[in-house]
């Protein structure tokens, strides 16, 4: 589009603070300072992106400081990337939007925050209730007492009803469109049920908890007074009496205590449990099934932390601080009506500290999010290095920079360190900001309450058993810190799992079928162009044929499109322009598992796993009799060598095949597609690290596996490819350079000769 650049460059200088995350054909995610704990300005970006032509999406999460671009493909990575930073240069000069039109926000949102949305309409509405009725039983002499506990339930639901819609609105961002549940209920998804049960059991222990510190109370008042009056009507009018029949209330509600607080740990244990193994299993099987290009794309430590570390996170939310945020609010919805009928007096400073609480939680909240974001970044950085250099070890050691890895990981670590010091400092300081809320207030409640039955205008009957229960409420409250702390940690790793979740996942293909025992493995290129993102065109406009039943050789200097076929092909890759067809059919139209089972590969890297060499070869054949599988290691020439190793077959090889050479691991890789047996197979670079003897040996067994099937060889070594029935010499570009036998291309004298006299030391007849 001419006009994009024209239009992106009324948005100012280039700013620092916008960096790319990730870059892909028609998507690129970036991490920008500017939006981190501002929903506003994250808005406003998103609107402004949104109205530059050629992108089709944009999304600002002010929880990490992501922003996701979606792109028209025709659109250069270097361009979009120029508007991304020009953008946001445009909205750090003007973050409030002035001059330019309000984005359009979801009503859901556009709601002013006024505390009179429907979560805060039922707490208003019961609060006013009471609060009337009390008024009329009581008289007007409590009327300031009612507004003062009235204005602390307004400004608690009010406080508590912007952070919800606040987090539903970062979870929107980051998940996009049409979510607008909260992260919580999201993570909590099919099990609801055992959600309701074990919620139904905390709350029946917090009532248990409450009725025992009531009789508690009750007991007090009969050592100090000689009497409960509850107790007379129940007739147990003497001291005795009621003692002993307070001895057994308090013995069966603390049994009740027991029984119901570890039922109830149990099922929360066991929720989290089910959500951990539940969201690691589907994201699991989203990553498994992932375009190999984002997958490639993304470092392996951070899909593996995330797998790990981030969903283990989801299930430890639930499995203990859910917990004590619900019996945090059985116990409010407990007491508040109780203190709000027996003693308003002092309802107002016993909960004084819970709107300030929740503000304070909130603001903490909004602080950590990007403190936690960063820490995360930071150690998926050190992940990945640590992982890199131990897998480098061989190269680190022939180098001698060992001192130079413990230094540049000394170094991360440091970051990660600093990182997590400013979190557990906000952490600490809102926790101990917490617990004075909650001391003051315990002791505000004693002197008002102590004057207020000094003058008479209350009951000592009536304060004595109420006075432990707010405190138990208010120590309750004292973990808020921490428990703020744990629900910041899940909001971030839930923000990386639905990041993860959100990378697209391979297209299952066409309609097409394909029954390997009927595929003759012809396989045609048809003026294919290709071109990986950011890099020119690896291949363009080529066109050549591999005749079925024959074995066909791709050679040529590196970098020239040899594997890129192999992945066209497989469909490891989509072609630009042009067609790869298998026996006539657009590789496209056909199901991508039919596609790549009727195709056997040997990729130059082959990958082992960590389990025994049997177990490898049988990788992908599960149900290959052990038979089949020897005498698939012996076509690849490794039966030798495995059966002089103590344990044979059942050899565990370690992590990546790590206890076996580069030429066994070759073979064994070979074994497994070997008793694959598929019609059509590739290899590339399939002997490069075996010595020549073993590959005129492998040479010579593939002649009779390669009967009857379609064998691509992808080389360097010429020597490999002496033999095969066509080669195809290709160029620089993507091109064919020449075609023909050994013989033909020899008695050319081109490229193709060349590289024989410099490889073999003979000059062609």
């Amino acid at each position: 589009m001419p006009s994009l650049l024209g239009v992106a460059a009324g948005f100012g200088s280039v700013e620092p603070g916008a960096s790319p995350r990730s870059v892909t054909p028609g998507r690129q995610r970036w991490d920008v300072k500017l939006v981190l704990g501002r929903p506003r300005t994250a808005e406003i970006l998103a609107a402004a992106l949104r109205r530059i032509p050629g992108i089709t999406e944009a999304q600002a999460n002010p929880v990490t400081g992501g922003v996701l671009v979606r792109h028209d493909a025709r659109l250069r990575a270097a361009d979009v990337g120029r508007i991304v930073r020009r953008v946001v240069s445009r909205v750090a000069e003007d973050p409030t939007g002035a001059g330019r039109q309000a984005p359009a926000r979801p009503a859901s949102a556009s709601a002013p925050q006024t505390g009179r949305g429907p979560v805060v309409r039922p707490v208003l509405a019961v609060g006013g209730g009471v609060a009337a009725g009390v008024a009329l039983i009581k008289g007007s002499a409590l009327g300031r007492q009612l507004v003062a506990v009235g204005g602390v339930a307004v400004a608690t639901a009010v406080v508590l009803r912007k952070a919800w819609h606040r987090t539903v609105a970062a979870s929107r961002d980051a998940a996009g469109p049409g979510t607008e549940r909260h992260p919580l209920l999201e993570i909590v998804g099919p099990h609801r049920r055992r959600l309701h049960r074990a919620a139904t059991l905390s709350v029946a222990c917090q009532a248990a908890e409450v009725a025992l510190g009531t009789f508690l109370g009750w007991t007090g008042l009969v050592l100090i007074k000689g009497e409960a009056a509850p107790l007379v009507s129940l007739g147990l009018t003497t001291a005795s009496a009621q003692l002993w029949g307070l001895a057994g209330l308090v013995a069966a509600a603390c049994a009740a205590v027991a029984g119901l607080s570890y039922a109830s740990n149990v099922q929360w244990r066991r929720l989290g449990q089910d959500i951990e193994h539940d969201w690691r299993g589907r994201t699991y099987r989203h990553v498994q099934h992932l375009e190999l290009g984002h997958l490639e794309g993304e470092r392996t430590s951070r899909v593996a932390g995330t797998l790990t570390n981030d969903v283990g996170q989801l299930g430890a939310f639930f499995a203990g601080p859910a917990n004590d945020v619900l019996q945090l609010g059985t116990s409010l919805a407990l007491l508040v009506p109780a203190f709000l009928l027996l003693a308003p007096q002092i309802a107002w400073i016993a909960f004084l500290p819970i709107p300030v609480i929740a503000w304070l939680s909130l603001h903490h909240q909004d602080k950590a999010a990007a403190g936690y974001a960063a820490a995360g970044e930071r150690r998926a950085r050190l992940g990945s290095q640590v992982i890199n250099s131990l897998e480098a070890g061989a190269t680190v050691k022939s180098f001698c920079t060992e001192d130079y890895e413990a230094e540049r990981i000394d170094g991360l670590s440091e970051e990660v360190q600093e990182s997590s010091r400013q979190t557990d400092r906000s952490t600490i300081r809102h926790a101990e900001t917490v617990r004075a809320c909650t001391t003051a207030s315990m002791a505000g409640t004693l002197l008002i309450g102590g004057r207020a039955v000094l003058n008479g205008t209350l009951r000592f009957e009536v304060f004595s058993p109420l006075i432990g229960l707010p405190q138990m409420l208010l120590m309750r409250m004292s973990r808020l810190g921490g428990i703020a702390d744990q629900y910041q940690r899940t909001l971030a790793s839930y923000d990386r799992v639905q990041r993860l979740r959100a990378l697209p996942v391979e297209a299952d293909g066409g309609d097409g079928t394909l029954d390997p025992a009927e595929v003759r493995g012809e396989i045609v290129l048809d003026g294919v162009t290709f071109a990986y993102p950011g890099r020119p065109a690896t291949l363009e406009d080529l066109s050549l044929t591999i005749p079925a039943g024959q074995v066909t050789a791709l050679v040529g200097a590196t970098g020239s499109g040899k594997t890129t076929i192999a992945k066209l092909l497989m469909r490891f890759q989509d072609v630009e322009s042009g067609r790869v067809l298998l026996d006539g059919q657009d590789v496209r139209d056909l199901r991508r598992y039919d596609l790549r089972h009727a195709i056997g590969f040997v990729a130059q890297d082959p990958f082992l796993f960590d389990g025994s060499i049997a177990d490898n070869i049988r990788y992908g054949s599960f149900g290959a009799p052990d038979e089949a599988v020897v005498q698939a290691a012996a076509m690849a020439e490794a039966h030798t060598f495995i059966a002089t190793l103590p344990d044979g077959y059942d050899t565990l090889i370690g992590e990546r095949g790590a206890a076996l050479s580069g030429g066994q691991r070759q073979r064994i890789a070979l074994a497994r597609a070997i008793l694959k047996d598929s019609p059509v197979v590739i290899l590339d670079e399939a002997t490069s690290a075996v010595d020549n003897e073993t590959e005129a040996a492998i040479q010579r067994t593939l002649r009779s596996f390669a009967a009857d099937r379609t064998m691509v060889v992808i080389a360097h070594r010429l020597s490999t490819v002496r033999h095969v029935d066509r080669i195809y010499v290709m160029d620089k570009g993507g091109i064919i350079a020449e075609q023909g036998t050994h013989d033909e291309l020899l008695a050319q004298h081109g490229l193709y000769a060349s590289l024989w006299q410099l490889q073999a030391g003979e000059l062609a007849a």
